[in-house]
Order: structure tokens, then sequence, then C-alpha cells
């Protein structure tokens, strides 16, 4: 007999003799068509409708040049998906079959058979529906007729006697990202965007697991673990946790068995920076007569997290305490890194959380307005020690409070608590994004000429489903410890003054108010929650724009198409001006956008930590970008390191020392946010030219050790410090050691803008050391070195100093490596 009929036998006999089998309908042939047309076509699942129209040629590829206008119509029309799957006689001797979607996008009916089973009205919930008696020996049709969301989202919105803004997109429970932002195009999807499965159970079978730790100390983590059961049958099973028996009396119907647990001398979950983010397997196995019927397992971490909010002379303070530990935030914000939600990898999951601990960062938070991300995407932040600010999805509106909305919304707030609650990575849960901000600072009432009682309906719908209906949820499916909920982000507008001495603040004066950089000198926030800066992505990326020939100019439709902010460019452009020589050449005009970005960056960041500890967080907008795009990122859709995340790893670095300049005097900061502690340090500090010539005043400073993670050093006159040259032709380079003289950090100090440096032409020399190593070398400072090539690079736009060299390490083997300096767009 052939080989793969014996192992398809083999797989079935397996298949029909467990008691709780699995069987995944997303590798079975489906098909799709316009709800309106009879021609079935071939379709993928999980996918989307555009994906599937893309891979039979019926719409252009998005992305590309000015298509995304050319593929609004689907959005307002109406999908069918079908497949056929076959059921053998012994598979319906099981007790139980259920069918379950992860993820039906967005208003559906459901067919098995010709039967409707369930209606679907939520992008965020799971649909378990029990289908045993609707089954049959041989084919089974199932169907999923899709609704277009936008025209049942308008059919929503004449339900309300007031205009809501960003309508009708507050009335569907999807990404609201699809329906466009100022960084991603309009994408309205609708299909199948999560797997599909046909569950057969026998007897009893394991639903849900919760973890609560009750205690953690050096020798004991002791754990009661809730196992909700539902069983077909009463009678006596036995729970095994890590092959320990429990056993336990089942009634017909839903269970919920409490188990204490304890690990002997525990291993702590760190957050990135701190140690290992150690983790533990728990395997949970349910028998009956010896039978296993059900298996899970769940992997956790043993850490204690608080949030810290206590009234002090300035305000009130907010920051997280892990493990006993005030810890400094360090991160950013996350958006779903692609339009179409099924093609993000594991592997794509995987390398951004891997660069976000490469950048030095330990916090990211989900923003409100994409998804709550696949569950790779979380076990990624376990594994790396990033701990997640998670979001609920609702952004930048005004939201529904109906009944059927809110009880909508309840269920998916129980779905994904649920689903995420056991991530040791999980910090803080917050309702929304700018709501509160949206309702107090946007003027949408003027806008839309709300009445008074408009107006109070608007705060009574907010206040139901933030202020009630989530929290509500929560302490319903939340274990203790684990609840640690804030209603919106940010808690107060950028406007207000109190957004800088309580909670957490999106401070958008630098971009939106168009205040110069240096501001974030004087709007530092107890936590910052948001700020940012738009850059251009790599020239790869750019090139991705087109899918043909590229003209890369400013003036490009294409290039002008992925800018989606409407004064982008402007703003861009006038930014520049101030701080940089404008190159006319567009490369150089790229390589100089993301200068610009990273320059911005630089000068919020080191603001936030030298207040530390009145400021505890600092999480810039945004890591990563969902299709090729001018945007605020630090990684490009492509995956490439913009400047700005290679200033992100050495801004975020534990320990730092950096500058401030206040009227003619520079201040010191030795900043250390690890756990570990410093005596004893020493500031060395040396005035070099551009030549590398050091002056004579070299200048020492002690202090006895950095307390609370911050030591301020004593003024110095810059006057004095330069008085024997030309300040935009020197630096200061600073080093800071321990006592026992070895480097805990090292910085550059320039006195003037990069517009104004007197550079000469450098001489930069390449070596190659190995196939992935090469050595960089230059006569005099060359500023801000980019090196290109198809490679990722160690460390790129940096800095390198007279008569020094520095060596990289390449992701691949790359020959031919080009590079320019600042230098090169000064003299055009």
């Amino acid at each position: 007999m052939n080989k793969t009929i014996l192992f398809a036998l083999f797989f079935i006999q397996t298949f029909i003799n467990a008691q709780f089998s699995e069987r995944n309908l997303s590798s079975e042939k489906w098909q799709f068509k316009n709800s309106k047309e009879n021609n079935w076509l071939a379709a993928s699942v999980p996918g989307t409708v555009h994906l599937d129209l893309m891979d039979h040629q019926l719409i252009p590829d998005p992305y590309k040049d000015e298509n995304e206008k050319e593929v609004q119509w689907v959005e307002n029309e109406d999908w069918d998906y079908q497949t056929v799957f076959k059921l053998a006689a012994k598979e319906l001797e099981n007790q139980n079959a259920d069918l379950v979607f992860n993820g039906l996008d967005t208003f559906s009916e459901i067919y098995l058979n010709g039967k409707l089973l369930e209606k679907a009205d939520n992008m965020f919930r799971t649909w378990q529906i029990p289908v045993k008696n609707d089954l049959k020996i041989g084919n089974n049709i199932l169907q999923i007729k899709f609704r277009s969301s936008v025209n049942v989202g308008h059919e929503l919105a004449k339900k309300v006697s007031f205009a809501l803004p960003e309508s009708p997109r507050s009335f569907v429970r999807k990404a609201q990202y699809q329906f466009g932002w100022d960084w991603g195009p309009r994408l309205v999807t609708a299909g199948i965007w999560k797997d599909v499965q046909l569950n057969f159970w026998n007897y009893a079978k394991i639903e849900n697991v919760k973890i609560e730790q009750k205690s953690l100390t050096k020798q004991n983590a002791d754990l009661i673990i809730y196992t909700e059961i539902l069983a077909d049958q009463n009678g006596k099973y036995v729970v095994l946790i890590n092959d320990k028996l429990n056993n336990i009396q089942l009634k017909k119907g839903k269970n919920t068995i409490q188990i204490p647990f304890t690990i002997q001398n525990p291993k702590l979950w760190h957050p990135n920076g701190w140690g290992k983010p150690d983790l533990y397997d728990l395997k949970m196995s349910l028998k009956k007569d010896s039978k296993i019927l059900n298996n899970k397992t769940e992997r956790i971490g043993l850490r204690t997290i608080e949030l810290i909010q206590e009234k002090d002379e300035k305000g009130r303070s907010f920051y997280f305490k892990v493990n006993g530990n005030p810890m400094y935030a360090k991160g950013t914000n996350w958006i779903p890194s692609d339009s179409f939600i099924p093609r993000i990898t594991k592997e794509k999951y995987q390398k951004l959380i891997k660069d976000c601990k490469d950048a030095n960062m330990n916090m990211i938070r989900v923003w409100g307005g994409g998804i709550y991300e696949d569950d790779e995407f979380y076990k990624a932040c376990d594994e790396n020690g990033i701990l997640v600010w998670q979001d609920f999805m609702f952004a930048g509106s005004f939201y529904p409070s109906d009944e059927d909305f809110l009880n909508n919304v309840k269920e998916e707030v129980k779905d994904q608590v649920n689903r995420l609650q056991n991530h040791p990575s999980i910090t803080l849960w917050c309702g929304n994004n700018e709501i509160d901000e949206a309702i107090v600072n946007w003027g949408y009432q003027k806008q839309f000429k709300y009445s008074k009682e408009d107006s109070l309906q608007v705060w009574k719908d907010y206040k139901k489903v933030f202020h009630e209906v989530i929290p509500n949820a929560l302490k319903e499916n939340l274990t203790s410890g684990k609840n640690i909920y804030w209603p919106t982000s940010p808690s107060i507008g950028w406007g207000h003054k109190e957004s800088l001495t309580e909670g957490d603040s999106h401070y958008w004066g630098v971009w939106w108010g168009e205040f110069p950089f240096e501001i974030y000198n004087e709007k530092v926030p107890r936590f910052a929650s948001e700020y940012g800066f738009q850059g251009m992505p790599s020239l790869e990326t750019m090139k991705s724009m087109f899918s043909g020939n590229q003209d890369l100019s400013l003036e490009n439709p294409t290039i002008k198409a992925h800018e989606k902010n409407a004064r982008g460019f402007h703003i861009i452009h006038e930014y520049m001006k101030r701080d940089y020589v404008v190159p006319k050449d567009f490369v150089k005009y790229n390589y100089v956008s993301q200068l610009l970005q990273a320059r911005g960056m630089q000068i919020a960041i080191e603001a936030h930590r030298r207040a530390k500890p009145y400021n505890m967080g600092t999480l810039y907008w945004q890591l990563n970008d969902c299709w090729p795009v001018i945007s605020w990122s630090s990684i490009d859709y492509l995956g490439n390191w913009k400047a700005l995340h290679y200033q992100i790893k050495r801004s975020f670095e534990n320990q730092v020392i950096l500058t401030e300049e206040i009227e003619g005097f520079l201040n010191f900061y030795a900043i250390n946010d690890e756990l570990k502690k410093f005596e004893d340090i020493k500031v060395e500090i040396q005035v070099v030219d551009f030549n590398g010539k050091i002056f004579n005043d070299l200048t020492t400073v002690q202090n006895e050790k950095i307390l609370d993670g911050i030591a301020k050093i004593e003024h110095i006159e810059i006057k004095n410090l330069i008085k024997y040259s030309n300040k935009n032709e020197v630096f200061l380079k600073l080093v800071l050691t321990d006592i026992n003289k070895k480097i805990i950090a090292e910085n550059i100090h320039f006195f003037s803008k990069p517009k104004d440096l007197k550079l000469t032409k450098p001489d930069i020399k390449i070596t190659k050391i190995s196939p992935t190593e090469i050595e960089i070398t230059t006569d005099v400072l060359a500023k801000d070195v980019y090196l290109m090539g198809d490679t990722h690079f160690s460390d790129n736009f940096f800095d390198l100093l007279p008569k020094t060299s520095k060596r990289i390490t390449l992701s691949k083997p790359f020959e031919k490596i080009e590079l320019m300096s600042l230098w090169d767009t000064m003299n055009e």
C-alpha cells in the first residue's frame, strides 16, 4: 500500500480514537464570490476578500502606485465564502461537535448544510457553535455570507439621533484603522481572517484556564488554577497538572474547578534589562476512567506588577512597580503590521518584538485602533521581557451605548481577556485611545452642531462603555492581581497643564502644534505614552511603492499617495529647514528626513529621562507600519530600521550620560535604569575639534553615587568649556566611569544645530574583516554615517569620531556597501 495512504489512515484512526480532536477546516478547499454573482473562485482561509481578489488579478495591489483608490468599491459589496468538507461515520460517533470561528470579519451569517446557525457581528469575538445534530456523513457544506461593514455601519448610524464623528466606523466592531488613518490606507476588509475548526469531544472538555498568583516568595509561588470545564455527563473526573493528580466531581454543564498549585524556588519573570524573563509550562490533562479527554498548556511567568499613583508636591505619580521595584518604562506604540492581517507571519511578530528588545525597550503599547494581536505577538513579548500596555479596540471617535452594542462589547472583552490574561507580559488594560480627549478637545460638538442634550448623551455613552461595561467585564473575568485598568489614554489632553503633572500624556505640540523640538525640554509629563515625528522609510521601501519604474521625487503622485497626513510633507520640510541644510537630491532628502526624525525623538527621550523619577515612562509613536508609507515609525513596512530605531537603541541604554543646556550653562545627568547600583562615578569631559584635536581644559567631575537611578552633576559654564574654539567646530566627548574606571556610558554633545556645524569632508574607509563584518575608519569627524546595502547593519546613522574606527556586523554577506555622511548633504 502507498505510504501516503498508510499515513492518512493512521491519522484518521488517531483522530477518531481521541476523546478530543480538532479538525482544521481552514485547510479545506474554500471558494468565494460577490454575492450578486454566481461564479465561485478559489479562496484562502485565513484571508481577506482583497487578498483573494488580488490572487485572481481582479484588483491591483493597493500598496503600489495610486491603486488604493482603485479598490474602494470592494468595501461596498457583500461577499460569500463556502467550503465542502467530508465526514466519516466514525467521526459522528463522538458525543459532541463544535464549529469554532476564531475570527469573522465582520457582519456575517453562518450556514451549515443550508441551515442558518449564527449571525456574527464582531471581528474580535470567537464564535463557537454546537453542530453535532447538523452534521451528516459524507459531504457537508459550510457557507459564510458577509455583508458590507460600511453599509451595515451606515444603517446602524441612522438609529442614533445625531451624527457621530468617524461614522460609520464607530458602529462597527472591527479594526478601526482599516477605515483609514494618517499613516494607513482605507482598506475595509471582509472575510474569514482567523482559523476555523471543527472540534469533536466526549464526556467533558477544558474551555478556559485562569491562573491566579496568590503569593510569591523566594521559596514558593502559590497559585490557584481556575479550570473552566464543560461536562456532558455528571461524574468523577481527574485533572492532572504537570502530572500532579487532582480528583474532581463535575455536574453536567459548566463547572469552575479551583486547584492549588505550588512552584518551589521560583525563578522570576523579569522585564528586558533587568534579567531573564523565566517562564513555566503548566500542562493540564482532563481524564475520565483512565482516558485522556482533553489537554491544555499554559505558559506563565511569575512576577508582580503595580501601577503606582501617589500624590506629591507636583501632582500625582504614574509608574509601574515590577517585582517590587520602580521601573522606568522605555518603549513604543504598536499598530497592526499589515493592513491585511492574515499575512502577518509568526516570523514577522518575532522579528519586530526582538527588534524592540535589541533597542533596549521594556514596554510596548498596543494601540486601540488596531486589533487584539495574535497569540504569537504576546508569546514573543513574554519571551523577550516586553511588558504590554493593552488598549481595548476603541480609538478617536464617539461610540454608541445601545443594549446590543454594550452586550457585544462585554462579550468581546470576555473573549480577549480570557485569551490573554495568563501572559506575564500583560501589564495594563486601557479602555480606549484618545476618546476622552476627542470629546473634550477636538470640537466635534461644534462641528456637528450638537444640542446640549446631544453633548450630554455623548458623555453618558462614553461613561457607560468605559466606566461601567469594560471595568465590570474585567472584574468578572480576571483573577486577582491582574485587574489594572486605565479608562483612557491620555488621561488629560496635551493642551491642559494637568497633562504634565498626573496620569499619562500624549504630547503633540511637536508635529501637530509645529513647536520646535526643544519644547520637549519644557513639556515633560509623568508618563509619556505618545509623541512622535515623521520620517521617510528606507529607499528599498520607497521603491516598493511602485509597480514599475520609480521616479523618486517628492512631486511624484505615488509618493504623495503614500503620505497619508495631509500636511505631512510641509511639516517635515519646515522642521528640516530649522535644523538641517535641506538637500535637493531625493536620496539625500530621504536620509536627512530620517536624521530629523531621530533628532527630534532623541531630544524628547533625553528630556524625559533627565526628569526621572518625576517622569517614569517614555513610549514614542510608533514602532511599525501597516504598508509602505512615510510615517512616524522607527521600523518601516519591509522591516528596515530607520535612523530613529538606531537612535532609540542608544537613547534607551540602561546607563546613559546626558547633557542639558540652560542659559549658557551645561548640566550633566548620569542615569541608571538597572537594579544594580554604581558608586563613586566619574564624568570625564574632553573638548575635541572636528579634526581630533583635544584641548587642554579637560574637566573631571565626581559624584558619590547615582541615587534613585539618577545623579545631577554640577553645571559648567559653556563659555569656559569652549573658550579656545568656535562652538560650531567642536564637540564634547563624555565618558562616565565607575570606581574601577570601567566605562559605564559614553556620549557626544554638540553646541550647534546640524546645519551650523563647520564640517570638513571625511575620508571614510571600509575594510572587510569577514563576509559579515566590516571596519570603518575616518580621518576627521564623520557625522551621521549612513551605510547602504541589502543587509541589516548592527549600527547605522552614527557619528564616527576623528581618527577612530568602528566594527559593524552584517545580517548577511553583502559586497557593495555605499555610504554617505552629513557632509555630503551640505555640499551638493
